[in-house]
């Protein structure tokens, strides 16, 4: 991820005629000649994206290009660690809040950019260890999800875990001297904070089928085999000239191993640049689950590759032939989408180890308790479910394993930090709908065991 590296049919009328109608109608969903990148990339069921800096939201030309030619956005830096939580426990939303905002005015999807990162971290974070660093580490997922919950099409929850090199195993980093199982916890952290966004990892050099790749692929195999909620993987392609001959069999492979795949980080340097782009986009149209691109950054002046120009507009906004290529090729592409339309929001996904189901009770409520664990500590996700009547108000009292202390607590008002504990809800969420729910939760440190809750409410 920058900036920490430097790296490498139409049918003729006679034909028309010819054919049967439903013959025609197949023809017709076979090309289409898309205007913008955002648009074509629409109807082909696919998003379009480029990495946005808040700062220049105010760049008339950048905004015009953005507005006009695509249909996703990632923040830059701004939902980084070091921009939301510059000291521990004080969170910093501005600047990731105005590139939410432009997007939904916009009606653009978002990828959130990134939750647990060895780079960018702030200094306090760098100066902590061991089960301190994990308890901060899960806070700081948990706070951040919950803040964007439902406004976030895909995060990247964890970046460039892998070490480059021939052993294809994970790179040495504070987070990864807390225990081999850290990326394992933050996904099943992101998943309970935004049950319902796309959970990706995200790395770089990982275009081919090398070693590296390699140990990533093997990782989502057992994350899958093992129920870990991963949703997709992220390749940054940060490439010169070309991409690797087997860039679509590697994404295909993670493809088949029943998660989606995205192109992350998109730029390309050198004089076949505009083959490059054809090529790179084509290998993603032939792959079902590849869900979009992103290319960072927008005009060449704004690349973090100074001096290479690998964007598909020069630092005056002119379209390259780089764009050209990129759009002919999503114009060659089946259409799936009827319409250039801004494509729709993602199916919601399933949380990780979801409450059982509960039949709703004859009025009141009733609550359920699921966990992710860690040595030393744990998250708690309670979900509120109403009986056959709705409710305005709701409070849940429950006891905490031996031990256990509360450290964090989201979405309710806890009335202590040990022992038994009630919790009621906070302004926005007391109101649910007969049969609906709505769920709060809380980190603890200490052991985590099951929990017996009970739920009363005010119909």
């Amino acid at each position: 991820m920058p900036p920490a590296r430097v790296l490498r049919a139409t049918a003729t009328a006679a034909l028309l005629m010819a054919v049967t109608t439903a013959a025609a109608t197949v023809l017709a969903t076979s090309a289409s000649a898309g205007t913008t990148l955002g648009a074509s990339a629409a109807e082909r069921g696919r998003y379009y994206g480029a990495a946005v800096a808040a700062g220049k939201l105010g760049d008339s030309t950048y905004v015009s290009i953005l507005n006009r030619e695509f249909n996703a956005i990632t923040p830059e830096n701004e939902m980084k660690w070091d921009a939301t939580e510059p000291s521990q426990g004080s969170f910093n939303w501005s600047g990731g809040d105005r590139i939410v905002n432009h997007a939904q005015a916009n009606g653009m999807r978002v990828r959130g950019h990134t939750l647990a990162w060895h780079s960018q971290q702030p200094g306090w974070a760098q100066n902590l260890s061991g089960s301190a660093l994990r308890s901060a580490m899960v806070n700081h997922i948990t706070q951040v999800a919950t803040h964007y919950r439902g406004k976030i099409y895909a995060w990247d929850v964890v970046n460039e875990a892998f070490a480059d090199g021939g052993g294809g195993g994970r790179r040495d980093s504070n987070l990864q001297r807390t225990g081999n199982d850290w990326i394992e916890v933050a996904f099943r952290t992101a998943r309970a904070a935004d049950p319902n966004a796309k959970l990706c990892y995200n790395d770089y050099n990982t275009d081919g089928i090398n070693s590296k790749s390699t140990g990533i692929y093997n990782m989502v195999q057992d994350f899958k085999a093992r129920g870990v909620p991963i949703d997709c993987v992220g390749f940054q392609s940060h490439l010169t000239n070309s991409a690797p001959s087997d860039y679509q069999a590697n994404l295909q492979r993670f493809a088949n191993l029943g998660v989606d795949v995205q192109i992350t980080e998109l730029d390309i340097a050198g004089s076949t640049q505009a083959g490059a782009y054809d090529a790179v986009t084509r290998a993603c149209l032939a792959v079902s689950r590849c869900t979009g691109i992103t290319v960072w950054g927008i005009r060449d002046s704004d690349s973090w590759r100074t001096g290479q120009n690998p964007l598909l507009f020069d630092s005056s906004g002119n379209k390259k032939a780089a764009y050209t290529s990129v759009l002919n090729a999503l114009n060659s592409g089946p259409i799936i989408s009827p319409s250039p339309s801004r494509p729709a929001s993602p199916s919601p996904s399933s949380p990780a180890s979801p409450s059982p189901s509960v039949s709703p009770a004859p009025g009141g409520c009733t609550a359920t308790v699921s966990l992710q664990t860690w040595t030393g500590g744990f998250n708690a996700t309670v979900r509120v479910t109403a009986g056959s009547t709705a409710i305005r108000s709701w409070s849940v009292r429950l006891t905490l394993p031996s031990g256990a202390v509360i450290v964090n607590t989201w979405n309710a008002a806890p009335s202590g930090t040990s022992g038994t504990v009630s919790f009621s809800n906070v302004s926005y969420n007391g109101q649910v709908s007969a049969g609906q729910y709505t769920e709060f939760g809380f980190q603890a440190d200490g052991n985590g065991a099951a929990m017996s809750p009970t739920c009363t409410a005010t119909s």
